[in-house]
């Protein structure tokens, strides 16, 4: 189902508020960043630099093979996973509520509505600071769709989120190598802006009202009615509701099932191609926190997993989830979807592939 693209009433807002409202938004998001993300991740940074790690494999801790399924793994992945996340998703919901009542509707048809690429680029590039995981970054996603923004756009602030992280790219530098920073950051690019623009193929010209919406006047900013803290409560109910309850669900299944997606690693698994496969399936489909997949890699390598297989993860883990794909389902096309994860797995193979050869 897409969002209800339909016209506001020809009532506008005054530049200057509308200037007024934007700002505030930014600086919420500068704020939160800051606190969730930017401080954090700046202090991790040096301690990869010195220690060469940043922690310890949230699949398994420090064994070869997760535990066997069951009500209590589940739980223990669950309780892990939403420590490590839990002001990020907060941050995400509150930040996909207040882009659809602050961001002036007009503003956001303009700089991401089209199907060109500049949409596509514009999107992602704002993508960068954020740093989000796939399922934190999702709200925000959906908020952009809610608000017009086309699907090549609202796909590559999805993507570019966790895929074209700094700092995740810098800290597996320093504790893998930068070997493996390279390659997520050539096929990275390729996967966030590639995808995300010939994913508007997709959807027929009819459906993307946001593109030939006739606006007011070139210059005027259209309100929406109510009260800014009603528009708000109402967004910040419905996104909230639309996106948590299956986020909570589907991380408890896929923490109970992580034993049967990462079986017990050996030297056998090498650079084998099927290694390759399979992990690029299985890392697209499980969530996993922010700049998680290094630690993982980390643990699995030193059982013997090759280059190949761990750069199939480092690509596929953040890139999308399960979960963060539910969240989403609502504002993209099935067949969009399909796309996204069929080419999230093609490029973890293509990645793979690559680091053997380099």
């Amino acid at each position: 189902m897409q969002p209800n693209l339909t016209t506001s009433s020809n009532q506008s807002l005054k530049p200057a508020k509308a200037i007024g409202l934007a700002l505030l938004f930014f600086v919420v998001a500068a704020a939160g960043l800051y606190y969730v993300k930017w401080s954090p991740y700046y202090e991790k940074a040096f301690i990869a630099a010195t220690k060469h790690d940043i922690g310890k494999s949230i699949l398994s801790g420090g064994a070869n093979a997760a535990p066997e399924p069951s009500i209590q793994t589940a739980w223990e992945y669950a309780k892990t996973y939403f420590l490590a996340v839990w002001k990020a998703a907060v941050l995400g919901i509150v930040l996909g509520s207040l882009v659809q009542v602050l961001i002036p509707r007009d503003w956001l048809i303009r700089a991401l509505g089209s199907r060109s690429f500049r949409s596509t680029a514009i999107a992602g590039v704002a993508s960068l600071p954020g740093m989000m995981c796939s399922c934190c970054a999702a709200p925000v996603a959906v908020g952009l769709r809610k608000r017009f923004a086309s699907v090549g756009a609202a796909l590559a602030f999805w993507l570019g989120n966790p895929v074209l992280n700094p700092a995740t790219i810098i800290f597996m530098g320093f504790v893998l190598s930068w070997k493996f920073a390279v390659l997520r950051i050539v096929f990275g690019l390729l996967l966030v802006f590639g995808v995300a623009y010939f994913a508007n193929r997709f959807v027929k010209e009819e459906e993307v009202q946001a593109e030939t919406l006739e606006l007011p006047e070139q210059t005027a900013v259209t309100a929406q009615s109510g009260s800014l803290a009603v528009r708000w409560g109402k967004s910040l109910w419905s996104l909230f509701w639309s996106v948590t309850p299956v986020y909570l669900i589907t991380v408890l299944l896929l923490g109970a099932a992580r034993a049967w997606l990462f079986p017990a690693v050996n030297p056998d698994w090498g650079n084998s191609l099927w290694a390759i496969v399979f992990l690029a399936i299985t890392g697209t489909l499980f969530v996993i926190p922010t700049a998680a997949e290094i630690p993982i890699a980390k643990t699995m390598m030193s059982y013997g997993l090759g280059a190949g297989p761990a750069a199939a993860l480092m690509m596929t883990l953040p890139a999308i989830s399960l979960p963060s794909l539910i969240m989403v389902r609502k504002v993209f096309p099935a067949k969009v979807l399909w796309f996204v994860t069929g080419m999230v797995i093609a490029f973890g193979i293509v990645t793979g592939l690559a680091a053997i050869l380099i």
